[in-house]
């Protein structure tokens, strides 16, 4: 090792890259890159999202269509097969209110739970919601349960 080959460590520097807009000797003066005039060529100049050059933007071409109801009520749907599932990890084991849901990640805590039919439940549970599909609530009782509507 002598003076003509060291090197710094693997890593330990960074290639900084091009320097521009730092005078007519670096290379990179004048225009700094941005070409003559126009909005790109301006500090603060940002595109406007969808912006296509002037030309009518495709969120303004495409026709709206549809209707959304305000008033909607939107369930965050909880299956029986999915329940059963927890009572087969020993997850619950008797009862099921809307806490053990958001406990479990079933249904976050502003949401509004809805019982769904789908599956089979072989245990015997008191479960507490907001809505019950009759499918739901027919086989809840008849696996012994109870359905308590909040």
């Amino acid at each position: 090792m002598n003076l003509s080959n060291l090197k710094p460590a693997e890593g330990s520097t960074k290639n900084q890259g091009k320097r521009i807009g730092r005078g007519q000797g670096s290379g990179k003066g004048g225009t700094a890159t941005r070409g003559h005039k126009g909005a790109k060529s301006r500090s603060g100049y940002s595109k406007k999202l969808g912006f296509e050059g002037g030309q009518m933007p495709l969120q303004r071409r495409v026709p709206k269509f549809g209707f959304t109801n305000i008033n909607r009520v939107a369930y965050q749907g909880v299956n029986l097969d999915t329940l059963q599932g927890l009572v087969d990890d020993k997850k619950i084991k008797d009862a099921v209110d809307f806490q053990t849901l958001v406990e479990l990640g079933l249904a976050g805590k502003n949401e509004v739970v809805k019982i769904l039919g789908r599956g089979e439940l072989k245990s015997k549970l008191t479960v507490t919601a907001h809505k019950f599909t009759a499918t739901a609530k027919a086989a809840i009782e008849a696996a012994g349960g109870e359905a308590v509507t909040l």
